[in-house]
């Protein structure tokens, strides 16, 4: 053999090897628990909020509905099993996912890199929000400064609830559930409620905070995760949701889901509709 036929050869070879090792290894290491589970079952278990209208929240007729809920829906469609929705807060809905629980979380979750090392976050990011507050018309406020010594309701498990604590001086008292914070305002227990920016948009668009604005430049915009166990995310169904959450983004359908929840247009998602865009189209 021709000494450089034979180094390519041998090249070819070598690398073939590492190939195959390097997905005999990844195999391994991907034991598709969940994914095997939802397939045996014929369900998909998913958590939702139950308190974070529009995205997630109970009903009338006390069904767990919302923009989460039609998309956990769209998951279970496509993967051909029943859906089983399971309300979930800010405080337990890491963990319901990693003991087990749940299969799916689509929560309102921003992506963190502490919340990283617990769950499997399935990028690209489906939502973005930033933090804000809600606060009484009559208090005027214009600056986060003012909130100094002053108490400032929060919900249970939020990152934020720390970050206005140390960076405003202001006291935080932490609730639960939304409607458990929202009423304490009212009850002017605290002088506003510290949350997501675009919760706070679709409440003042209900008509029910009328007396109500958010006064207040957003801060920490933050994008939102979905995901699977962790040990997962990088496997069949990590990989598989990542393909949801791709189309749902290039198609504009999460946009649509807004339109049909009451929810203000998303900068966010019109600009990942651009980003996807076949670039062949039109």
């Amino acid at each position: 053999m021709k000494p450089l036929l034979k180094l390519f050869t041998t090249t070819a070879v070598a690398t073939a090897t590492t190939l195959s090792a390097l997905a005999s290894s990844y195999a391994a290491s991907c034991t598709n628990d969940s994914w095997n589970k939802i397939q045996d079952r014929g369900k998909l278990v998913v958590g939702i909020k139950e308190d974070t209208k529009p995205w997630g929240f109970i009903d009338t007729d006390g069904n767990l509905v919302g923009m989460e809920a039609d998309m956990a829906q769209e998951v279970a469609d496509m993967l051909g099993v029943e859906l089983e929705l399971v309300g979930v807060q800010s405080s337990n809905r890491m963990q319901l996912l990693e003991q087990g629980y749940i299969d799916l979380m689509i929560a309102t979750m921003s992506d963190r890199d502490d919340r990283r090392k617990i769950v499997g976050a399935v990028l690209p990011n489906y939502y973005t929000s930033g933090t804000n507050i809600l606060a009484p018309k009559a208090l005027g406020f214009k600056d986060w400064s003012e909130l100094e010594g002053k108490t400032v309701c929060g919900k249970q498990g939020t990152f934020y609830n720390k970050i206005i604590e140390e960076r405003y001086g202001a006291t935080v008292v932490a609730f639960t559930g939304n409607a458990e914070a929202k009423q304490a305002l009212r009850n002017k227990r605290c002088v506003a409620w510290v949350f997501d920016d675009s919760s706070i948009a679709a409440d003042l668009a209900s008509g029910e905070y009328e007396d109500f604005e958010m006064p207040l430049q957003t801060e920490d915009d933050n994008p939102w995760a979905l995901a699977v166990p962790i040990g997962e995310r990088d496997c069949i169904f990590g990989r598989f949701m990542a393909g949801m959450q791709y189309e749902w983004l290039r198609t504009g359908h999460l946009l649509e889901l807004e339109k049909k929840w009451g929810i203000q247009e998303s900068a966010f998602l019109v600009k990942q509709k651009d980003r996807f865009k076949d670039w062949l189209e039109d």
